[in-house]
């Protein structure tokens, strides 16, 4: 959606937004406000769902661990092994935090 005051892409506003983020705390509060508690869960499932299957574990197992629908690790499967990267980045990134 496009803001027709500036003409910005309101997406790309909140990608920039995110951006501006420095700290868990400050990540935390801003997720508080942007999404309702199970909208954050199921991020969190998400994440979690990208990290087992990028070390190897099966699908099954997988769903079986954190109640991830088998529709649902199928997709974050389709996105961690797609083009864009975004979970790979991600993943790597918490991986050199460790």
């Amino acid at each position: 959606m496009t803001d027709e005051r500036t003409g910005e892409d309101e997406t790309d506003r909140l990608y920039a937004a995110m951006c501006l983020i420095e700290t868990p705390e400050e990540a935390r509060a801003f997720l508080l406000d942007l999404c309702s508690t199970r909208e954050i869960v199921d991020l969190a499932q998400r994440l979690q769902v990208a990290t087992m299957l990028s070390v190897g574990h099966s699908y099954v197992d997988v769903s079986k661990a954190t109640g991830a629908s088998s529709t649902t690790v199928s997709r974050v499967s389709k996105c961690l092994n797609g083009e864009r990267g975004g979970y790979r980045t991600v993943l790597a990134r918490l991986a050199e935090e460790s």
